[in-house]
């Protein structure tokens, strides 16, 4: 009997189980409120359905991925019998996103970085993410007082107008620049090292005096190469912080410095581990010494020294790294050298990026490597020199990356272009020239393909010239630089020789490498002189020429450059040889020879040392060298004299004639003046010396003497807003009596 109460107990609760069931098994789910979605989208965000057993756990997962899908302000679900209703409020469609009070950044500038655009679904979060990009590209600009408030204007049909309302500030400063825990150098010393600067007026022209956090984080790196430059091998920035002032216009920022002890080099050693290559072989190319303070730069282009030696002997993956050894009792360092065969990797791709206008080719061909060759850092480095040379960068950078596998490299070009066009203005003042203007317009980057195109004017109440030149740097897609040039230039020559001189005519060239640094060019001139307004009361050698000559010539000339840069050089030296035949043709028939020397010394940190010689010989073929392709010397040429004011003269109206010789040699040491890095404002000591004669003429009232002159002076080179500022003051220590002399000089350009 009790079996039988017992399964008839179980029956009776597996029934009622399998009715409890089926009364929580949902049979439908309704969507309500929605005007754009579909019920069936609504229903794929769902975690239940028709069939399901209800489940509160299974709600709540509904209404978790129903808000996080971004379509719905609101979303509530409830149950009604075996249905379950979902009840949505759908987010709006923004019809326009639009900025108000913007005036330092561009609406294209801003909707570029925001992530709401119109048609897109309008959500708070989407909101204030887009709000904090707004505010970094504030800041970015150094304006950290903006404030940016966005506002809904609700439209018809579920739309809304986004407006942002800015209030973009003033320029955040740096009102001060502290150093905390420097005792060998002062705050006034590490400012210059540093690229951020205190605000000042001066500094209108730049954006260094606004905080920039990546600026400052590269200011602790430009710390930490001055100091172990310095002997500091211990030396580190414990930070760097900027802080607000409460009136949000500036910042002070504190950079809080552990110099440690300063170390001198005790030992230098090479340890070797290729075959053949023995460490006596390299000593020489060491130029550190022991007892010289520790100077991490030069150990790095000792590093880079070794590097190229020994891959020109054939190694051509090699590895060099410093073993540096603290004595820290001693305060020296033991730099040991070690040589080792580094991994042989090659260059899987090189990729360009940051040249909005120029073109990929145009800094691809100044590469000394292409895809597929071994990896070497010294012709990295040789190409990044050859962009920079380009003149189009201000800043190239070159990276490594890891290829597709791990012989593999890939290397990353990143360049920061500059303006190419320069709209060029030059004065000159001296008491017989007067005033000289001169204008140039030139691209040097013409449709970002490297192609140089000028034309200039010059203008004065004695000269007037108009020049057009062009260049194609890569001619028929070969390293072969072909141009023209066609000009037409009057100069009134009265004040100095007694006669007006006409000149036009074109030029055809072109250029070629014979080897990294040396090239060679070929030109051929076609040109007509004239010399007009020629006086009774004129010199008779000048009279003597009174007409028009046709000259046809063919030149050359060889450049061989060793220069760090040939746009701002401070080390190596140039050379370059020309010679020219004229009478292929036309009335004039000579042979003329120039040569070119240029040496760059860099002394000391913006100390710079240069040398410059000229000279140029002329001789006649069967006939007198006329006075339009003889030589004038003076004026830039030779400081402290008027163009022309040096060389043969005729005695009896004082006429300059030109001359056959000349050398001209300038010793110049430029320096910083110690003010504000940012105006590139520097002083100039310099002096000239030269001499010019010889001329195919005889007479008793001849004026020729061979003697040297010489001239010294100071000067200011100012890199200005406007452009570039020249100004010398010179004095003529030794001159001939019928010399003719200036002691200032002036010169101005611009940029555009």
């Amino acid at each position: 009997m009790r079996h039988v109460v017992w399964l008839a107990a179980v029956i009776l609760g597996m029934w009622m189980g399998a009715a409890a069931a089926q009364a929580q098994t949902l049979e439908s789910v309704l969507v309500e409120g929605n005007e754009r979605i579909e019920a069936d989208t609504v229903r794929s965000y769902m975690a239940l359905g028709p069939g399901d057993a209800f489940d509160a756990d299974a709600v709540n997962e509904s209404l978790k991925s129903l808000f996080e899908s971004g379509l719905f302000a609101d979303v509530a679900i409830r149950r009604e019998g075996n249905a379950l209703i979902v009840r949505v409020v759908e987010n709006p469609i923004i019809n326009r996103v639009l900025f108000e009070g913007n005036d330092a950044i561009q609406d294209d500038d801003l909707e570029a970085e925001i992530q709401l655009q119109p048609r897109v679904v309008y959500t708070r979060p989407r909101v204030q993410s887009d709000l904090q990009r707004l505010t970094d590209i504030y800041r970015r600009s150094g304006r950290f007082a903006a404030t940016i408030e966005p506002k809904v204007i609700q439209l018809p049909q579920n739309r809304v107008d986004l407006v942002f309302e800015v209030n973009e500030g003033p320029v955040t400063g740096i009102r001060r620049i502290n150093f905390v825990g420097n005792a060998h150098f002062s705050d006034s010393a590490l400012r210059d090292v540093i690229q951020t600067r205190e605000s000042a007026w001066y500094r209108f022209a730049t954006t260094a005096d606004t905080y920039d956090p990546d600026r400052l984080t590269f200011d602790r790196e430009l710390l930490r190469r001055f100091y172990l430059a310095n002997g500091y091998v211990d030396f580190r920035v414990v930070s760097a912080v900027a802080e607000l002032t409460p009136d949000r216009s500036d910042f002070i920022v504190t950079f809080s410095l552990e110099e440690g002890e300063r170390y001198r080099v005790a030992a230098i050693d090479i340890e070797s581990q290729l075959r053949d290559l023995e460490p006596d072989e390299l000593r020489p190319v060491v130029e550190i010494e022991a007892g010289e303070w520790y100077d991490a730069e030069q150990v790095e282009d000792t590093l880079v020294t070794l590097t190229e030696v020994v891959g020109s002997r054939g190694y051509a993956f090699v590895d060099v790294q410093p073993r540096v050894e603290r004595d820290r009792e001693a305060r020296t360092v033991d730099l040991t050298f070690e040589i080792d065969e580094g991994p042989r990797v090659y260059i899987e791709r090189i990729d360009i990026v940051g040249n909005v206008r120029t073109l990929d080719e145009v800094i691809r061909r100044e590469f000394r490597l292409v895809e597929g060759d071994a990896f070497s850092s010294a012709l990295i480095r040789r190409s990044r020199q050859r962009i920079m040379n380009l003149g189009y960068f201000d800043r190239v950078d070159i990276s490594t990356g890891e290829g597709s596998a791990p012989d593999r490299s890939i290397l990353t070009v990143e360049v920061s272009e500059v303006p190419t066009g320069e709209l060029s203005f030059g004065a000159g003042v001296s008491s017989t020239e007067g005033v000289l203007g001169d204008i140039a317009i030139r691209e040097r980057n013409l449709l970002g393909q490297g192609q140089d195109l000028k034309l200039g004017l010059t203008a004065s109440s004695r000269r007037q010239e108009i020049d057009l030149s062009f260049t194609e740097p890569y001619f028929m897609e070969r390293d072969v630089a072909a141009g023209f040039d066609v000009f037409n230039r009057t100069i009134d020559l009265q004040d100095e020789s007694s006669f007006d001189r006409d000149t036009i005519g074109f030029s055809l060239r072109v250029g070629y490498p014979l080897s990294e640094r040396l090239r060679h060019s070929v030109s051929y001139t076609l040109k007509s002189d004239e010399v007009s307004d020629v006086s009774e009361t004129s010199s008779r050698f000048i009279r003597e020429q009174e007409g028009e000559t046709t000259t046809s010539a063919v030149s050359h000339r060889l450049t061989y450059d060793l220069r760090d840069s040939i746009i701002d050089p401070t080390e190596g030296y140039v050379v370059r040889f020309g010679q020219g035949l004229a009478g292929l043709g036309g009335d004039n028939r000579y042979i003329k020879h120039t040569l070119r020397y240029g040496h760059y010394f860099s002394l000391a940190d913006g100390w710079i040392l240069s040398g410059l010689l000229r000279s140029g010989y002329v001789v006649g073929l069967d006939d007198d060298v006329g006075i339009v392709d003889r030589f004038f010397l003076g004026g830039t040429s030779l400081r402290g004299f008027e163009p022309s004011g040096v060389g043969p003269r005729d005695a009896e109206t004082g006429d300059a004639l030109g001359g056959n010789l000349f050398y001209s040699i300038t010793g110049e040491l430029t320096f910083p003046l110690g003010l504000a890095e940012e105006l590139d404002l520097r002083g100039a000591i310099f002096t000239d010396i030269g001499s010019l004669t010889e001329i195919d003429a005889s007479g008793t009232e001849l004026l020729d003497e061979a003697s040297p002159r010489l001239s010294v002076g100071v000067g200011l080179r100012f890199r200005s807003p406007i452009g570039p500022i020249r100004l010398d003051f010179s004095r003529a220590l030794i001159k001939e009596d019928f010399d003719v002399t200036e002691n200032f000089r002036f010169s101005f350009g611009t940029r555009f």
